[in-house]
């Protein structure tokens, strides 16, 4: 029987650990109303809580990166999920508002960073040298499962007795991954002897790491960045991307339905729901990066995505269950398919070892459009009373991010270019 190589098993145990960190941060829309609730506080407020937890754990995606290649993943991840222990802990005293935005804006919001935004790409890019793609759609699918599977237990216990008890099973997931990721997660496939998977032998270049101050590192990563017009089309949709899913969706769908009379436990089995077709439709849009131009996924995945938050509000206002049901199943086949295509075109134009940190700038970009519908839903409901606006723009936003990516080039056989240590590198 042939032995599985260890890089399935680093994929499973970062699979985990981004199931442990979405639902964390998945969870605030779940938590919304309860807060408002038992504190009194304002629901933009809160919303603005989340909106810094989004926001904070985007723009240091960069800085996670450049920290990856400075002390190692096993290090990076111990670090990053004891932070996220922390925060959950620590929700168990707060009362003001203040405390959320340190709690859930500070302290979530920096544990969830790493698992969430550029440990995907690393692990892919460091286990993997055949599947990449398909390693990256299912490390991003992951949140997703995390949502299919907890979400409503999540909801089901806030409803039946408080969220203190939704905090705890949080809490319970993240203590267990901390034991694993310390007893088997490795650097590494040199660490025990091996080559990355379907690579038969090693070169000076696969061995190249990045060294220095992290913070450094990730600026010059920028630096060089922005003179290429193809970062700035990949940061323009993924600010649009990150604006019409986890800022939007993933903040305001439950509060959304529960305006229109839908309980909190059907809301959230609805997004769980959209969960289940993430996985099929993140997963598939792994295998597909692998196969067909890039560019053109993105631009249907977002043209599509864009008529379905169109759709969304007629949906809700006919108040027909099958409508919103095919709202689910069509926004979930989109939800995070944009991720293998997006990091698989950084790859291309940036090279393995720098794309790692010039896609965290591309996801910081990602978040700033989270965080920007996170608290631009609340104030839209704070003052109109709806949400309906704001899913209608997040639609027509997606429409200009379908064509920010049509126009990207690819990069040419020995097209120069910039490399954040070196200046220029030659790129297939």
């Amino acid at each position: 029987m042939k032995k599985v190589h260890y890089s399935w098993m680093i994929l499973a145990i970062t699979f985990f650990s981004i199931i442990v960190a979405g639902i964390a941060v998945s969870s605030s829309g779940v938590f919304i109303d309860s807060f408002e609730t038992e504190f009194g506080w304002d629901r933009s407020m809160i919303a603005l809580s989340f909106a810094i937890s989004l926001f904070l754990y985007g723009i240091s995606g960069p800085f996670m990166a450049a920290l990856l290649e400075v002390i190692g993943i096993q290090k990076m991840m111990l670090i990053s999920m004891s932070t996220l222990l922390t925060g959950c802990l620590l929700t168990f005293i707060m009362s003001e508002p203040w405390h959320l935005m340190i709690i859930w804006g500070i302290l979530i919001g920096l544990g969830s960073s790493l698992f969430l935004t550029v440990v995907s790409p690393y692990v892919s890019n460091h286990w993997f040298e055949k599947r990449r793609g398909l390693a990256v759609g299912i490390l991003t699918a992951s949140t997703a499962t995390g949502q299919l599977i907890l979400l409503p237990i999540l909801a089901s216990i806030i409803e039946r007795y408080s969220w203190r008890p939704a905090i705890g099973l949080i809490v319970t997931l993240s203590s267990i991954m901390l034991i694993i990721i310390f007893l088997l997660m490795k650097n590494s496939p040199k660490e025990i002897g091996l080559l990355p998977y379907g690579r038969e032998e090693e070169t000076q270049e696969n061995i190249e790491s990045s060294k220095g101050n992290p913070i450094v590192l990730a600026f010059n990563g920028l630096f060089q960045a922005v003179k290429v017009k193809e970062f700035w089309l990949l940061a323009g949709s993924f600010f649009i991307c990150g604006l019409s899913t986890s800022g939007l969706i993933g903040t305001h769908f439950i509060s959304y339905c529960i305006s229109f009379g839908i309980p909190l436990v059907t809301a959230a089995s609805l997004l769980s729901f959209m969960g289940v077709f993430n996985l099929v439709g993140t997963t598939l849009s792994g295998w597909l990066s692998d196969r067909f131009d890039n560019r053109w996924l993105l631009f249907w995945y977002y043209s599509l995505r864009g008529a379905s938050l169109v759709f969304l509000p007629f949906a809700l206002v006919e108040g027909s269950f099958p409508l919103i049901a095919i709202f689910t199943v069509f926004y979930g086949l989109d939800w995070i398919a944009t991720v293998p295509p997006t990091i698989n075109i950084s790859r291309q134009i940036f090279g393995i070892q720098q794309s790692g940190i010039i896609y965290g700038w591309i996801f910081a970009a990602h978040q700033v459009g989270a965080a920007t519908a996170a608290y631009g839903g609340g104030l839209i409901y704070k003052f109109l009373n709806t949400y309906t606006w704001a899913f209608v723009l997040a639609g027509f936003f997606c429409v200009f991010a379908s064509l920010f990516v049509i126009v990207i080039k690819k990069p040419a056989a020995g097209i120069e270019v910039p490399h954040p240590r070196n200046g220029v590198e030659q790129r297939a």
